[in-house]
Order: structure tokens, then sequence, then C-alpha cells
């Protein structure tokens, strides 16, 4: 009997697919103009600002001020003379703020490199602050001309990285202060409404349309100075910002304050793993967003730049679970945030159900209009899972009774959107496919269109059950389980879970797995029970989630690190021996940082230790490739291919979970461990780390140092 069930192919997509421009290779060549190699961004949460290395954003391009996924400034450009300055030098300085050293081109009124031209720049929440300082070194006084070209298009972030920007300047207006001193752009369209003011201190001699100029008479070793601000309205649950003018200090009394002062502290003999986990640390406070929910001021990290500085379900919460052992504060922030959106209702456009863990938030025009379904959009089959794991891992680093019951309701929903929504055949697995004709027709971790695929490259038909989700689900039941036995006080439930779980793991064990090849899981069960028989990364999420059998274990190892899937960098999405691997395919070859961390800790699991540190020293090699930040995905070509990973092309970085996989490496290599209120580590450290030291670790309350080098640890609390 022929199938109904839609199949998903490039000519013919699923209703509802969206390309995605990260996931297809015939996309790349559709992005929006970018701003060369050097291209410098700096963010603070949901805000970013991205240029080009002299600190400008030239009309047409991708950079600009963006947030809450709208473009608040699309055109930047600082000139002397009508001149576009030269660029010395420029930098990063922090995650927040940056640094761009130039100087003017020849003129002739003027010499060249004559003017000493330096812009700072910081982002925050609160806003874009630039502060411009020149310097004549000029001969005689000069009489020069700055101008700051501003523009904006209020374009939606899904336009930008999309097919193209509409106009919107008939509903652009402006209110431009005479004196100079203001510039104001607003737009509005069908109740949706944005604003752009931009403040001068001094104010400009002249408004030119929507530039600002200042008429200057510089004498030599004269400095004189602009300052400029563009201020941003704060969403219903943000906090300001803590990076608010130059030269000011913190507030002592914050999340972010807190954070930093309750992380722990590294020391390693391993120079490349202090600099991959010192940039790690820093990217998590670029990427972090200050919320206030029901009274509490939390933080919650955003998914990545430059496409997804917003929330989302499954990159937010792997990536709380990755650096829990850094600090649990994100952690706590990611469970409460993501409850307080929890589905309640069945909405086909959005994906949403009862119970049901959102995919992603967007604040854009086009969501908050309606035409697209992001306020928010829940096609995801795995966060509500990864959820409930957070949520037991939380209490297992913390032992938060009252936290984990204030968010009783939360989990018991979560547990029957699992049993009743996600098993949508009643066969005990839990299956996807979108309802909406805007949403992601893989709604796993791999989702792109071709994320899913057979060995021959043939595609699945839907409704498709993946394998690490059904390990997700073992793991979330299990852990709910033991929840429900202790500070939820409900025996009854863990019981029944704990049966539940038995029977999956004895169901997933008879289904999934493929004898052929060595052995090995399938990658998911497609619309028509078919096992969807690509060799691919998602076995390594079995082992951690746990439910390989002991004597499956090795093979799963073995096919893990066999040549066709581990690169010499990291774990390959696909096979080279399947059909459809690419080594640039999003999810069809390439090498995802995260991923490799989640494998690296289930290989610890089943104790696979030297497999562990090969991943390891693989990641800190390719970590130096890319200036010891991991991106979000790299090429999946052998090391042989050349003597560095080579970039995919369109990768977030820093990225949410790429940026929690060193210290989730760390982890697996110390195998450290919160339970009963004890810390317990078993290291295994390649020489090549040699001796770790973390001191001021969170757990329990309570702070712990942990010593280790080769196999021999020690655990000892503070005093």
């Amino acid at each position: 009997m022929e199938s109904t069930s839609k199949r998903a192919t490039p000519a013919d997509p699923l209703p509802g697919i969206t390309v995605d421009v990260r996931t297809a290779g015939q996309e790349v060549a559709t992005l929006p103009p970018g701003l060369g190699p050097d291209a410098i961004g700096v963010l603070d949460g949901r805000t970013f600002m991205y240029s080009d290395a002299s600190g400008d954003v030239p009309p047409g391009s991708i950079g600009g001020l963006l947030v809450e996924d709208t473009r608040h400034l699309n055109r930047w450009l600082l000139t002397i003379n009508g001149q576009r300055l030269v660029t010395l030098g420029s930098a990063v300085t922090d995650y927040y703020s940056a640094d761009f050293f130039l100087t003017n081109p020849g003129h002739p009124k003027l010499p060249a490199n004559a003017i000493d031209v330096r812009r700072r720049r910081i982002v925050g929440r609160n806003g874009l602050h630039e502060r411009i300082d020149i310097t004549s070194f000029a001969a005689r006084p000069a009489r020069v001309e700055l101008r700051l070209q501003v523009g904006t298009d209020f374009a939606d972030l899904l336009e930008i990285r999309g097919s193209g920007v509409r106009d919107r300047s008939a509903k652009i207006t402006r209110e431009h202060v005479a004196d100079g001193s203001r510039l104001q752009f607003c737009y509005a369209n069908d109740g949706f409404t944005a604003d752009t003011v931009v403040h001068a201190r001094p104010p400009a001699t002249r408004v030119d349309g929507d530039d600002l100029v200042w008429d200057l008479d510089l004498h030599r070793g004269e400095r004189q100075r602009v300052d400029l601000h563009v201020p941003l309205a704060l969403g219903p649950m943000d906090l300001p910002s803590v990076h608010v003018r130059f030269d000011e200090g913190e507030p002592r009394d914050d999340p972010t304050s807190r954070w930093l002062a309750e992380r722990p502290n590294i020391e390693t003999d391993s120079q490349l793993l202090a600099r991959m986990l010192y940039k790690a640390s820093d990217d998590i406070l670029a990427l972090r967003a200050r919320a206030k929910i029901g009274g509490e001021e939390v933080l919650l990290p955003s998914a990545g730049v430059p496409w997804f500085l917003t929330l989302f379900g499954r990159d937010a919460l792997i990536m709380a679970y990755q650096t829990i052992v850094l600090n649990p504060y994100l952690a706590r922030g990611t469970l409460t945030a993501l409850a307080r959106f929890q589905g309640t209702k069945c909405d086909d456009f959005t994906d949403e159900e009862p119970g049901k863990i959102l995919h992603e938030v967007r604040g854009g025009e086009l969501t908050r209009l309606g035409e697209k379904p992001y306020g928010p959009y829940y096609g995801t089959a795995d966060a509500t899972q990864l959820w409930l794991i957070l949520l037991s891992e939380y209490w297992r680093w913390t032992g938060d009774d009252e936290f984990v019951r204030s968010l009783r309701d939360h989990a018991i929903a979560a547990l029957n959107w699992i049993d009743r929504y996600g098993d949508r055949d009643g066969d005990g697995y839990v299956e996807y496919a979108t309802r909406s004709s805007e949403g992601l027709g893989n709604q796993c971790w791999r989702d792109s269109w071709d994320g899913i695929q057979f060995a021959d490259a043939e595609l699945p038909v839907l409704p498709i059950a993946t394998c690490e989700i059904q390990g997700y689900t073992y793991d979330a039941k299990l852990r709910l389980a033991e929840l429900a036995a202790g500070p939820l006080a409900d025996p009854a439930l863990a019981a029944r879970l704990r049966k539940e779980a038995r029977q999956l793991f004895e169901r997933f064990n008879r289904d999934f797995w493929i004898d052929g090849r060595g052995g090995y899981y399938a990658v998911g069960l497609d619309g028509d029970k078919r096992r969807i028989d690509s060799m691919t990364s998602s076995m390594g999420h079995l082992l951690w989630s746990g439910i390989v059998p002991d004597d499956r274990a090795p093979i799963v190892a073995r096919q893990l690190m066999s040549e066709s899937m581990f690169s010499g960098w990291g774990i390959r999405t696909l096979s080279t021996d399947d059909s459809g691997y690419n080594p640039i395919g999003y999810h069809s070859g390439t090498v995802w940082p995260h991923e490799t961390s989640l494998i690296a800790a289930g290989l610890t699991r089943y104790g696979f230790r030297t497999e562990v540190n090969q991943l390891a020293l693989a990641m800190l090699d390719a970590a130096a490739a890319f200036d010891f930040r991991l991106p979000e995905t790299f090429a999946g070509h052998s090391r042989t291919h050349g003597r560095f990973p080579v970039p995919y092309p369109t990768p977030c970085s820093p990225q949410a979970w790429a940026t929690g996989a060193p210290a989730l490496m760390m982890r697996a290599m110390l195998a450290a461990e919160a339970r009963n209120g004890e810390l317990v580590v078993d290291p295994c450290l390649p020489d090549e780390i040699g001796r770790v030291l973390i001191t001021r670790l969170h757990a329990f309350g309570k702070r712990w140092n942990i010593e280790a080098i080769g196999t021999i640890g020690h655990v000892r609390l503070t005093t």
C-alpha cells in the first residue's frame, strides 16, 4: 500500500519547511553582502552591532545595529572631508566593546596621516554608545569636515538573512532637531512601531539630510571629542545593561556581576585548554540576556551571532547543561524562562501544544504582524525532554528542592506532552511533523531540510522518530522518576516512570538497531516505520542518554571513532560511506563541537576514557585554528586534508552550545559528577593537558576545589 505521507526533497519541500541560509550549500550565495574578512561585531545579550574593520556600516551590507530582530541602524559611516578613513587597526576589546584606530587619506587640503581618529564603541541593552576622538598632527591649523552618515531601514532580521529586505522608506518619518543634537527616525506599520534616536554631544554644526556634520578647526596636538548615543527601549522582561558609559564600573548587584563573582577559577598546564576556556567564559557573558521573570532577575543564553540573538529552547538547554559545572545560575534562568513560555494550547500555525517547550522566540515585525510563527514557535520535538533533563541536572548540582517543587506543574505538563502529543500514533516513540505553513520539516536538532536521510540519500516521509529523541525521552523519564521519588514526593509516579523507561529501552533496542555495517543504530524511523539507515553522529547522543546496553556500547564507540565518522577534528554528522555525505553539508558531514562534547560525555559514562581524550585533544587543536573560539560547525574534511579545519561558509560564532562545549569536554575528562550532596571525580587526563586545578566550584550551595593530574584526583571543600 502506497504511503500518503509527504516526502522532503529540494524540489518539493515538505509543507512549511524553511530552507535556512545555514543549511543548504546552494543557499550560501544568496546571503546579503558582507563586511569583509575583518568585520567587527560587539554584542551584549540581544543587542548586536556589526561593522567593517573601520567601524563603518556601509549601506546595502548585512551590518548594523540590531536588537530584538529589528535593525535600528543600517548606515553608520564616518568621513573626513568626504573621504572614508584608513584603518590602522581595530579589535574587540571586550565582548561588548571595540576600538578602531583610523587616519585620513591624502587630500588636496590635508596631507595623509595628519589626523588621528579613535572610535570606541560599547553596546548594551540600553543601546549603542560611541566616542570619537580626533587629534591633529598637521603642521598648520586644519579645518576639516567630520561627517557621520546615518540611516535605518528597520529591517526584520529574517529578511536580512533571507532573500531581501523590503522597502519601508515610505513609512519612515524623520524628526531631526535643527541644532544638531538629535536625529530621530520613526516607523509604523499596522500596529508595529519602532524608532531610532541618535543623540550627539556636542551637537553637530549642521544636519544635512540624515547626516550629522561637524566643522572642526583643529590645531596641532589638539583633541576634539564627539559622543554618540543610540538608546533602545527595554522589553517587558528586559533589564538595563550593565555596560552604560565609557570609563564607568559595573554595578555590583546584578545577575551578570554575580555570575562573574561566582564562577570558578580554572588553572591548567595546557595553554590551549586555558585559552579555550577563557574565550568560552567571555562568550557566555556575550550571549547571555538578562530578564525579570516573576519578580526574579535571571540570566539565559541567546543562541548565536549573527542570526540567532534570541532564545532557542534546544540551544539554551544544552548550553546550560554543558556549563552547569561552571555555575548553575544559567541553568536556573533557562528553566525559568522556558517554563514561562511553555505551551498551553494547540495552534497549527506555531506548532504549539500543551506542555511543549518552545523552539525559538522572535520579536521582529514579521513575527508581530503574524507573517511568521515565531512569537514563539514550538517546532521542536526534543526541547521538552531536554527541559526535564536540565531540571534534574540542576537539582543534582544544587539540591534545590524548593525550586523543583515550584516547577512541578510544568514538569508534569512536559511529561504529558511527551506521552500524548509527542507520541503521535501511540507506538511508544516521540515523532514529529509540522502542521504549520511556515514550520520546520525536521524538528530534531538536525533541522535542515536534508538533515535526516537514508544511506542512499533518499529523504524519509513524515512523521519521523529520530533515535536521539528517544534517548532523551528515556533519560528524561528516569530523571523525572528520581525527582518524583525525592523533592516531588510522588513514589507512584516514580515507579510508573521507571517502568515506562524500561519498556522504552527494550523497544528501542529492538527497533532501531541495525546489524549491518558492523552494527549501529538507525538515525530514525520514518512515517512508514522504516529504519532510516544512514550512519550518523546521533548514535553518540544515545551514549549520553544511557539507552545503549553495555554489550553494544563498545560497538557504538568503535563506529564513532572509525575513519568514516571521526575526522581527526571531531565527529562528523554523517559517515563518509553514506551517499549523502558532504563535508560542508550542514547536517550531512560537518563537525559540530557541541555534539562532540555530548558524545564525549556519553563515552565517559560507558568508560571509554581513551576515546574521550582523543576527542578533547582534537577539539583543542580545532579551537586553536579558530582563535580559540569553537564555531557552531566546521567542515568534516579529514585531518589529512589540510593542516587546519576547514571553516563552514556561514557559521554562527559565538554560538551558544559551541561556547558550552569546552566546559563539558573538561567535565568529561574529569568525570565530574554531583550526587547526593557530594562532588566526585574520576579523572583520566592526557599528558598534553597535565595538571588541572579548579577552585571555588559551585555545588550544593558550597564551594569546592578539584585538583587532578593523569588518573589522580582530589576534591576538597573550601573554607
